[in-house]
């Protein structure tokens, strides 16, 4: 298949999800997978990677701002949505899949995260669930739309959390087949939303504001804000936020399969 899948959620997000359980939840046998290891891009099957995921504590985050120096540099990292997308752009992939993807928010050195200026290059396309919750959905969508870059889905509703909707510019039909993904990257970006079903996502938003939290701590501490605030997550829900974004990303997954 031709796709690529991110492993930053994998490596560092999933904290409640065990080597064993992520192997029996992973229903593809593809090589889907990529990350960097010793500065060597690698793509694999879940059984290539699990090696790598047991690393997690000393492999870093890489985006497409960062991809290059760690390829030259011989560094290992788990890659974020926009390193995937630039992982594509190098291998000739059209399409990258992810879970939660960045935005625009307070969180420092992420007020425009790379995942939407890679979206802008119109070489690979993003199939997400969702921008995360602790970001400014609307004016992501907006900043997208302002520069040209196709959204496809049904209107954004949050990602593990209930949002305020978001109207986005096209509806799924309109990126059902590999022709039609192709065009619409072409002509300025796509970005496609597959979002968690209503009823599966949690319903407390105290959860939301405690991770918030969590995650301005870890930035003032020098660690990266998005694995502090999805673990806090993960613990307030007894690991049922690590499950659903597992079961959200292998939805993801399907969805790609099914339009390539």
């Amino acid at each position: 298949m031709d796709l690529l899948c991110e492993t930053a959620l994998l490596t560092h997000g999933l904290y409640s999800v065990s080597q064993e359980e992520l192997r029996a939840a992973w229903p593809f046998q593809d090589n889907f997978l990529v990350w960097v290891d010793s500065g060597r891009i690698v793509r694999g099957t879940m059984a290539d990677y699990l090696p790598f995921r047991e690393r997690n504590a000393e492999v870093c985050r890489i985006d497409c701002n960062t991809l290059d120096r760690a390829l030259h540099g011989g560094v290992s990292g788990a890659l974020t949505a926009s390193g995937t997308m630039a992982v594509c752009e190098k291998l000739g992939v059209p399409l990258a899949v992810t879970c939660g993807m960045g935005g625009i928010g307070e969180i420092r050195g992420e007020e425009l995260c790379p995942d939407l200026p890679a979206l802008t290059r119109r070489r690979a396309a993003l199939l997400a669930t969702s921008p995360k919750d602790m970001l400014d959905i609307p004016g992501t969508i907006n900043w997208l739309r302002d520069h040209g870059v196709h959204v496809a889905g049904p209107a954004c509703t949050g990602y593990v959390f209930h949002r305020p909707p978001v109207e986005v510019e096209l509806s799924s039909s309109a990126c059902k087949t590999a022709d039609a993904v192709r065009r619409l990257t072409a002509d300025g970006g796509l970005l496609m939303l597959n979002p968690i079903p209503s009823a599966e996502r949690v319903q407390r938003l105290s959860i939301l504001a405690a991770a918030i939290a969590a995650g301005r701590q870890a930035e003032q501490s020098g660690r990266y804000y998005h694995p502090a605030a999805n673990r806090e997550i993960d613990q307030l829900t007894g690991g049922e936020s690590s499950r659903m974004q597992l079961r959200s990303l292998i939805a993801n997954l399907r969805l790609a399969i099914g339009i390539l």
